[in-house]
């Protein structure tokens, strides 16, 4: 008998948050589906070293967002919206290793 199409799904072992998330609620809730919570906590200093992964992301998300079409989702269909996006991956990426090794 066949499964499911695609990818087999698999948990994170550690899911990130900033100080937004702190609260047992959210903590219990990820806990439960077997996922250890790395939250950063209220009212204490910065330092906890989650800003260095998030940073990633964010700069991610900075540079997606240099692309009109993707900023605001213009689109209906899923498709569509998911190719301007690979689209503007690869333009992001080309132009990284324009940087790196020029021609």
């Amino acid at each position: 008998m066949r499964g499911k199409r695609g990818r087999p799904r698999h948990r994170p072992d550690v899911v990130l948050g900033d100080r937004g998330y702190d609260h047992d609620k959210y903590r219990r809730l990820v806990w439960d589906l077997g996922v250890k919570p790395q939250i950063a906590r209220r009212g204490t200093e910065h330092g906890s070293g989650l800003g260095k992964q998030r940073w990633v992301v964010e700069r991610a998300f900075a540079h997606l967002h240099w692309f009109r079409r993707l900023r605001i989702r213009w689109e209906i269909r899923d498709d569509i919206h998911e190719a301007f996006l690979s689209l503007a991956c690869s333009i992001i990426c080309w132009r990284r290793l324009k940087k790196l090794r020029p021609l």
